[in-house]
């Protein structure tokens, strides 16, 4: 859960004689490039990507495509290199960042789609996808880290209609086939366009973030995680339980105080006592320096809050910002 190392659970589990996915599908996984060029191959329908090598390269790639794309390591998680390339920007950095920051030193660079972000979170059982996770990605905060592209946290239940939810459901599928995943979990990361869902990437594993433990089963009421131990026991899962038993509002944001030395956190007893806030949790404590968020691990912390519905949910997140009142100085 969270951590993106499938291909070493393959390898615990074929040692320990327990199901797991074809180590093909985990390799895959891990390194998106490849991941890409498999879904290309079966027709799923993906943003243009290509491998870049130097910068020259990649300024050539700018001149024929133009901007906006996206830069990035083909085997990091977690935002890690993922930078948003436009007029202005700095090529030569962000290449040598991405490739910096990848453990092969490979880097690709692909269309951005605007649009909607959705994650996904699916149970794979017998070549057919079961899915309950399924919210919108917060980006509000884009413009301000650029060139870096850092999340929000994500909402429940989605704004999207029943229609584009099939589409994104059969897509994230297929993506699981091409995969070669049967029996097991497809996390994944979809864009709504114009003309259809268009899938980013997957993972084969469950998501952190609070998703796959907490913003699904409050918002709909599956235990996600239980059924992925179902499969990797052997053993069949519950698939009436992953079923949506209802569709409450639910959501988990992330604060991004200013960099510097931490002096104080105000207002935590107060939220702490509001019975829809979850969880609220800060990786820092007084005295730590909070760096410049360049990843998602770099976050200051969280809180999961829910509600009867999506816009109870988004008042509450903006009460709870309002509360908590982070305060640092420059170091």
């Amino acid at each position: 859960m969270g951590s993106d190392i499938p291909q070493v659970v393959c390898e615990l589990a074929e040692h320990l004689g327990t199901p797991h996915i074809p180590m093909e599908a985990a390799l895959l996984s891990t390194h998106k490039y490849q991941m890409k060029s498999r879904f290309q191959e079966y027709g799923i329908p993906i943003p243009w990507f290509t491998m870049v090598s130097s910068v020259v390269e990649l300024q050539e790639i700018i001149r024929e495509h133009g901007y906006p794309l996206i830069i990035k390591p083909v085997d990091r998680s977690g935002a890690r290199g993922v930078f948003f390339l436009e007029e202005g920007c700095d090529t030569q950095r962000l290449f040598y960042d991405a490739q910096q920051l990848s453990f092969c030193g490979e880097v690709m660079v692909e269309e951005y789609l605007p649009g909607l972000q959705i994650s996904t979170e699916s149970i794979m059982y017998q070549g057919t996808a079961y899915t309950p996770g399924f919210d919108d990605r917060n980006y509000e905060k884009l413009r301000d880290f650029a060139p870096n592209i850092i999340e929000n946290g994500g909402t429940m239940p989605s704004c999207v209609s029943i229609e584009h939810r099939f589409a994104v459901e059969r897509l994230v599928e297929l993506a699981g086939r091409a995969l070669g995943v049967v029996n097991g979990v497809i996390k994944g990361d979809v864009v709504m366009t114009p003309d259809g869902p268009k899938l980013i990437e997957v993972a084969t594993r469950l998501s952190g973030g609070d998703f796959s433990e907490s913003i699904i089963p409050l918002g709909c009421g599956v235990n996600i995680v239980e059924a992925a131990i179902s499969i990797a026991l052997g053993r069949k899962p519950d698939l009436e339980k992953l079923r949506p038993k209802y569709e409450k509002g639910v959501a988990n944001r992330y604060f991004f105080p200013a960099p510097g030395r931490l002096v104080s956190i105000e207002g935590v007893d107060e939220v702490l006592s509001l019975p829809w806030v979850h969880k609220l949790e800060f990786w820092y404590k007084i005295g730590d320096t909070v760096p410049v968020v360049t990843c998602h691990a770099d976050r200051f912390g969280v809180v999961v809050i829910s509600g009867k519905t999506r816009e109870e949910v988004e008042s509450r997140v903006d009460q709870v910002y309002r509360t908590i009142r982070i305060l640092t100085e420059p170091v």
